[in-house]
């Protein structure tokens, strides 16, 4: 991103007339209706003093809008950048409303994309979703959803999984690199935490078998321990072997997979940074 000076930034009203350039910048930025009335009720209420302190606030969060903005436009042009136009079927795909609703649903969300790899994730999904019709809209609209519902951490357990299926938790554990704490530590409340976020949302599972209808065998119980057992079991135990369910692997292919850029192209900073 340029580092070039923030001209339309640098001179910041102040006295009467900050509240009504502060209202009018919200607006421009597609604010809430109501925050002119409450700039204008803070302007009669507040010092002169007062009113230039809050500019450097209302500074930061039109910077921050700006960077949101950006961050839009560079995932957009790696998004076309990626898409074959060569291929008939990606061209009927982005014309398509379900796929305009997609798009237009990633970018309102914005706030979701919180970080450059949540971001690159997004970047993946509408990529993919372009090119590939694998998974139907309504799945990756959750696709969607799930990375403003899921942590980072989350998707590393998931992609972990993905390479090396019939893992078990404390191997996962052990290849995140954080070390064995106790059971009754919050780092294992976490791990278990996680792992229940991922089982109720149909991510992860313990390993099964299946016919070859495509169903799920009954697995045998087990027998009971004479005298029962003296512990819980760990949050980082080391017996039920952990695999993704068809919906998880499917997020794989299309939020973890990055397609290689067909179109190059040069961002309009590029030239700022040289």
């Amino acid at each position: 991103m340029s580092d070039a000076p923030d001209d339309e930034f640098e001179e910041l009203p102040a006295g009467e007339d900050w509240h009504k350039w502060a209202r009018g910048a919200l607006q421009v930025a597609g604010s809430i209706p109501f925050a002119g009335g409450a700039f204008s009720a803070m302007a009669g209420a507040w010092s002169e003093k007062q009113q230039e302190e809050i500019n450097d606030f209302i500074h930061a969060y039109l910077r921050m809008m700006r960077d949101a903005i950006d961050e839009q436009n560079r995932t957009f042009a790696e998004i076309v950048s990626r898409i074959d136009a060569e291929d008939e079927r990606a061209r009927e795909r982005i014309k398509s409303p379900e796929y305009q609703r997609l798009m237009r649903k990633a970018f309102r969300n914005w706030a979701g994309a919180e970080s450059e790899t949540k971001r690159e994730l997004v970047r993946n999904i509408l990529t993919n979703a372009a090119g590939s019709d694998i998974s139907s809209y309504d799945v990756l609209n959750l696709f969607l959803d799930w990375l403003h519902k899921y942590s980072e951490l989350h998707f590393r357990v998931i992609s972990d999984v993905y390479q090396n299926p019939g893992t078990t938790k404390a191997e996962i554990w052990e290849r995140l690199g954080k070390g064995r704490p106790r059971d009754d530590s919050a780092e294992a409340d976490l791990f278990k935490l996680l792992f229940h976020d991922l089982n109720l949302g149909e991510i992860i599972r313990k390993e099964r078998q299946v016919n070859a209808d495509g169903q799920f065998l009954a697995q045998p119980r087990g027998r009971k321990q004479s005298g029962g057992r003296r512990t819980l079991v760990s949050a980082f135990e080391d017996q039920n072997r952990q695999e993704l369910t068809a919906l998880g692997t499917q997020f794989v292919h299309y939020a973890m997979t990055d397609v290689p850029v067909k179109i190059n192209y040069k961002e309009p900073f590029d030239d700022e940074n040289q």
